[in-house]
C-alpha cells in the first residue's frame, strides 16, 4: 500500500544532519498555510500540522499543507494514543510524511503505527512526553522500530514544574538510541545550536509560541519578525554543516 498522492521521502542517513521544523500551532488552514509560506521561504525543511490545526481542522490542514507545498514534508501532530494503523494510515493518504504516536501508549498500538508506517511509506516519530523514564522509553520505541524520537516537554508540565525542560533528559536519552533525536517545548531560539552539538539535529521551532517570546526590531512587521527568527535559525544551526 501506497498513499494516494506523491508525498515527500525521507532518507535515513540523511536524518542525522540539521533539520528545522516549524510547528503550525494555529486554528485555520488560512493561517496556517500564511505562516508556512513564510518558514518555507526562510528556509524551513519541515512543516507540522500541529495538535491545536489539527483539532480544528482534521485532516483538511495535512492535505492543504500538502497541495501547497508538495515538496515538503508535512509532520502530523496526532499524538496518537490508540488505532495506530489507521491514525498513520489517513493521515499518510492526506499527504504527510510524518506521523507521531505516544511513547506511553501501549507497545501494540506502537507497533501498528510502525507497520503502517512501513505499508504507507511514510516515517513515525515515537514522543516520550510523561513517560517515567525517558531514555528507557527512547530505547523501547527504538526496539518496536520507531524512526525518530520526540524529546517533549510539554505545555500544561512546563508551567506546572518551573524549569522543566528537555534539557533534563537529552543527554541520556541520546546515549540510549542510535536513531535520531528531536527536543520539543521550554526551548529558546538560542538552544538550537547547542542541541545540534548536544545530538539532537532536528530542530523543531514553535510557532507562534516560541517565536512569540523574541523581540521584534524597531518598525518590524509581524510577518518581517517572522521571517527573520527563522531565516536566523537556519543559518544558525546550518552554517557548520555544508551538507545541510
Amino acid at each position: 500500500m501506497q498513499p494516494d498522492n506523491n508525498t515527500p521521502h525521507y532518507d535515513k542517513a540523511d536524518l542525522h544532519r540539521p533539520h528545522v521544523q516549524v510547528s503550525l500551532d494555529l486554528a485555520t488552514i488560512d493561517e496556517a498555510l500564511h505562516m508556512a509560506k513564510i518558514a518555507v521561504d526562510a528556509g524551513v525543511d519541515w512543516l507540522e500540522a500541529g495538535t491545536p490545526l489539527i483539532m480544528s481542522e482534521g485532516l483538511h490542514a495535512i492535505r492543504a499543507l500538502h497541495e501547497q507545498f508538495p515538496d515538503v514534508p508535512i509532520i502530523a501532530d496526532l499524538k496518537t494514543m490508540d488505532g495506530g494503523y489507521g491514525a498513520v494510515a489517513k493521515v499518510a493518504q492526506a499527504g504527510a510524511s510524518w506521523s507521531v504516536v505516544m511513547g506511553v501508549a501501549h507497545p501494540a498500538t506502537i507497533a501498528a503505527a510502525v507497520a503502517a508506517g512501513r505499508d504507507y511509506g511514510i516515517g513515525v516519530m515515537g514522543d516520550v512526553m510523561v513517560a517515567p523514564d525517558k531514555a528507557a522509553k527512547a530505547r523501547q520505541l527504538q526496539d518496536l522500530g520507531i524512526d525518530v524520537i520526540s524529546l517533549h516537554t510539554g505545555y500544561d508540565e512546563r508551567h506546572a514544574i518551573t524549569q522543566a525542560s528537555p534539557w533534563d533528559d537529552l543527554a541520556a536519552v541520546v546515549a540510549a538510541v542510535d536513531i535520531p533525536v528531536q527536543a520539543v517545548g521550554g526551548l529558546q531560539i538560542a538552544d538550537f545550536p547547542r542541541l545540534v552539538a548536544a545530538g539532537a539535529p532536528l530542530l523543531v521551532v514553535g510557532a507562534p509560541l516560541v517565536i512569540g517570546n523574541e523581540i521584534a526590531h524597531p518598525g518590524e512587521t509581524r510577518d518581517e519578525h517572522l521571517a527573520r527568527i527563522l531565516s536566523d535559525v537556519v543559518r544558525a544551526v546550518k552554517q557548520n554543516h555544508p551538507s545541510s
